[in-house]
């Protein structure tokens, strides 16, 4: 009894620590989001998306790499792409660049693990891109697309606020532009919240209590120096099926990542864990409602070969550099120093600062803004109960030793 109470009180400490170490970039990124958000509005997008030629391929991405990280939002806007009249293609380049290439992925990312996985989330986003470009460029059916296109109409709405007749330039100059910023940056958070708990607090959970010879026996071949090729590819593979059943997304499955790198999994296996946030049972669920079952499971089958061919051509291009990032290098979670007063200290209350202003100011306005979430209200009551229920085990586990 008295081990599974220190456990507990360590992962509750960790969840806690890993959270702060993180805070910071979360703010910095969702800032820099909600600024590009606000000055480049869903019309201009679509005007200059269309059909699934280079240039309509690279503003989605543009437009991805400008967008929100939140999985949910993006599926929403992805939606609304489509149904406008952007290709397929231009849309899921969208849809991978605003789930991959986004900046706050890459600030999150750098807190956590190495350089190498900064590099390999960004190289690795264009190349899912590119494989998936090639993939459904030569599997797509034509009546399949439309008729997904049609179920997707019957699920827009009205997409939130218009303002495609606004002029950044103005924008930037009124209260009013920045009132949207601060209403983004809380809208931000508002739609990422409940992953982030769960995901800190699984990793901290795992960090405690789970031991490495699990690790070494799901992912085959984990802790060896130099694993064969089969077991990295195997590790490829498991790497999505361990996010399916986590079903956390992009931003809150990084510290997952980092307890999974100090317990010997290869980069191969990590970066396809991080790459899969869009082949998730929740994500996979309302892709169905928009746009139906076999396009839904279309569109998975494309991400999850990308992810592992990606994944595959990351680790052996950094293996023939001699860059391969050793996970024997990786310090242990559990046992890293969260709250010595550093440069993130006195960053975190910058953004503590510039969190609550946000807050001040979006309560101007309670406009109501659609992303999507309805759709898949059971999934969002399951993730509600899941993160109150991380709230709490983590105030349990830190009272725990003084009860």
């Amino acid at each position: 009894m008295s081990s599974f109470v220190e456990n507990w009180h360590t992962a509750s400490t960790t969840t806690l620590g890993l959270f702060w170490a993180a805070f910071w970039a979360f703010g910095l990124g969702y800032l820099i989001s909600s600024l590009i958000q606000v000055f480049v509005t869903r019309e201009k997008m679509q005007e200059t998306m269309g059909e699934s030629g280079a240039k309509s391929v690279a503003l989605g991405t543009f437009f991805g790499f400008i967008s929100s990280s939140c999985s949910f939002a993006a599926l929403s806007t992805t939606r609304a792409l489509f149904v406008k009249g952007a290709g397929l293609i231009p849309s899921l380049a969208f849809l991978l660049a605003s789930t991959n290439l986004v900046i706050e992925l890459g600030i999150v990312i750098s807190v956590f693990l190495s350089w190498q996985f900064v590099v390999g989330e960004y190289v690795g986003g264009l190349l899912l891109i590119a494989f998936m470009w090639v993939l459904v460029r030569f599997t797509k059916s034509d009546d399949l697309e439309e008729k997904a296109r049609e179920k997707a109409k019957e699920k827009e709405g009205n997409g939130g606020e218009d303002d495609s007749s606004s002029d950044w330039k103005q924008l930037i100059r009124s209260w009013d532009g920045w009132v949207r910023v601060a209403k983004q940056y809380v809208m931000e958070w508002q739609m990422v919240w409940k992953d982030v708990t769960i995901g800190f607090t699984v990793a901290g959970i795992i960090a405690a209590f789970v031991p490495r010879s699990f690790f070494e026996t799901l992912f085959v071949g984990s802790g060896q120096p130099d694993p064969a090729f089969w077991q990295v590819a195997v590790q490829t593979l498991v790497g999505p099926v361990a996010a399916f059943f986590t079903f956390i997304g992009s931003m809150g499955n990084i510290p997952l990542a980092a307890v999974l790198f100090g317990n010997g999994v290869t980069y191969a296996g990590i970066i396809a864990f991080i790459f899969s946030d869009l082949v998730v049972f929740p994500v996979l669920r309302i892709q169905s409602e928009y746009y139906g079952w076999k396009m839904a499971l279309y569109i998975a089958g494309v991400f999850l070969v990308s992810l592992c061919l990606a994944a595959l051509l990351l680790h052996y291009g950094f293996s023939f550099i001699g860059m391969l990032p050793d996970p024997e290098s990786a310090s242990s979670v559990t046992e890293r120093e969260f709250f010595k007063v550093n440069y993130g200290f006195y960053l975190n209350l910058i953004f503590l600062a510039v969190s609550a202003a946000a807050i001040f100011l979006s309560r101007r306005n309670d406009e109501e803004h659609d992303e999507g979430g309805s759709s898949s209200a059971w999934s969002e009551r399951l993730l509600l109960g899941c993160a109150m229920f991380a709230m709490v085990w983590i105030v349990g586990g830190l009272m725990i030793k003084v009860i």
